[in-house]
């Protein structure tokens, strides 16, 4: 795949963070997702975040696996460390590197796909583990790299890109997080920055695993296939005199509201999505009227947004199976390899 790299060239005036960077320097290159996909806000988002936050992109580790979103961390921090994992095993890839050096900033982009289905396993363990890293779900509700299947994040009932209706329950990956002890769960959309980029940096300044849910509609496939202006119908109705295909350009969906306040956000397709915005005086370290405020929320047809639940006695993986406060690989050989009696006095432990 062939990837547009930016200009680096930019004006001499651009305004530098406390590190001396520019927003600029927290950009990746040109992305190649769809024109108006809200992945491309989230994207925006964490540079936002970086730049505010005065992180050095070498303090950085941005890990993905596999979809669309995935492909979100080739377009931020260009100089930070990365990885693109296979698909739904991001988690195990980001254990491995943290319990390596626990210094850097984990940033972990996933979708609903890669979190929710092959990769559900991998991320309620890391869960379960505390692992410190940041997990974003970019969660649009379909397979966008598969030409639109449901998810396992889409709504009971919501139509198909053919018309037809999804009929399993959806899974909502906020409320599994905080029933498997995450320390910080937020919901955000990718349209409300406002909201999103204070999330991404308390998220990042957490210890422990926190994970925001960011829901970010798919402008391709988000269409509906009954209207006589969907993809679908004009190929039916078509003799292409070969194989087309167009995704069209949309407008970036935004949202700007007050605080306890809920708003119809209208999509791409026609249909909109209900977003209610936490009070004040929501208490996210109350892990059961969370768990019941998201239930009344949902039921009565809306989306939850803001930071979810958090647990204020913070710690991670570290701090849970003591590792040494040292990185790895600023450990000396000789206590990183003990020598055999060493191993010996392991394995005699075990016995």
């Amino acid at each position: 795949m062939t990837h547009l790299a930016k200009p680096r060239f930019h004006h001499p005036n651009l305004p530098v963070n406390g590190v001396g960077l520019t927003r600029r320097d927290y950009e990746g290159v040109v992305s190649t997702l769809c024109a108006g996909c809200g992945h491309d806000s989230v994207t925006a988002a964490i540079i936002e975040a970086c730049f505010e936050l005065d992180i050095e992109a070498h303090k950085v580790a941005k890990v993905s696996g596999i979809g669309c979103s995935s492909k979100t961390t080739n377009y931020f921090l260009s100089r930070s460390h990365g990885f693109n994992s296979v698909h739904g095993r991001m988690p195990s890839v980001a254990t491995g590197a943290n319990l390596a050096n626990g210094d850097l900033v984990y940033i972990g982009v996933s979708g609903d796909g890669d979190t929710a289905s092959i990769g559900l396993g991998q991320f309620c363990h890391a869960i379960r583990r505390g692992l410190n890293m940041v997990y974003i779900v970019e969660n649009n509700g379909t397979y966008g790299l598969t030409k639109g299947q449901f998810s396992a994040t889409n709504d009971k009932h919501s139509k198909g890109r053919k018309g037809a209706d999804n009929l399993f329950h959806p899974i909502d990956l906020c409320s599994l997080a905080i029933e498997l002890g995450a320390g910080f769960v937020a919901r955000g959309f990718s349209g409300d920055k406002d909201q999103l980029v204070p999330l991404i940096k308390a998220a990042i300044h957490y210890r422990g695993f926190a994970v925001i849910d960011v829901i970010s509609p798919c402008v391709t496939f988000n269409n509906h296939a009954a209207s006589t202006k969907s993809y679908d119908y004009v190929r039916d109705h078509n003799a292409a005199m070969g194989q087309l295909d167009l995704v069209a350009e949309a407008d970036e969906i935004r949202a700007e509201y007050a605080a306890g306040s809920s708003i119809d956000v209208a999509l791409h397709d026609g249909s909109s999505l209900k977003l209610h915005k936490l009070p004040a005086s929501y208490d996210p370290t109350d892990h059961g009227v969370v768990l019941h405020e998201l239930a009344r929320i949902k039921d009565a047809g809306g989306v939850a947004t803001g930071l979810l639940s958090i647990d204020p006695n913070e710690a991670d993986l570290h701090d849970l199976i003591g590792t040494t406060s040292t990185s790895l690989n600023a450990i000396d050989e000789a206590d990183l390899c003990p020598g055999a009696d060493a191993l010996d006095a392991i394995n005699a432990s075990h016995r």
